[in-house]
């Protein structure tokens, strides 16, 4: 039987609960660094791209496959990465890049119909990639 009476496990979330918790996400976030940030971000990025490209592992890997999906990601990627490479420095932006790199000739090798050359997904911020 469905009831939208609150039990004990499920007390109202008050305003004040939700302006505490907001508070120390932000207080949490300030002590981040922005290179600590834009690399979290990249890797979230990539991780979804990978698996929208096929490159996940399990019996499932194939139905995860998107190349609509990935090629939104890594476009987005690209950009970050294109846009962060000066601020981050070489240190961090090289693995970024060779991630980035990685995906899109994975992109290239999974699509049925080859985009033409600086037209797969990111290469407007990267250049074509072969």
């Amino acid at each position: 039987m469905h009831s939208d009476q609150n039990t004990p496990e499920q007390a109202p979330i008050s305003g004040e609960d939700i302006a505490e918790a907001v508070g120390t996400q932000t207080r949490d976030i300030a002590e981040v660094p922005a290179v600590e940030l834009i690399n979290t971000v990249a890797v979230h990025l990539m991780s979804a791209a990978a698996v929208k490209v096929g490159l996940a592992e399990g019996p499932n890997a194939a139905d995860l496959k998107d190349l609509d999906e990935a090629r939104k990601l890594i476009t987005a990627l690209a950009g970050l990465v294109t846009a962060a490479a000066p601020e981050v420095g070489s240190t961090h932006a090289a693995p970024l890049r060779d991630g980035l790199r990685s995906l899109q000739l994975a992109f290239r090798e999974e699509s049925s119909i080859p985009d033409a050359p600086g037209k797969g997904p990111g290469e407007k911020w990267t250049g074509p990639v072969n």
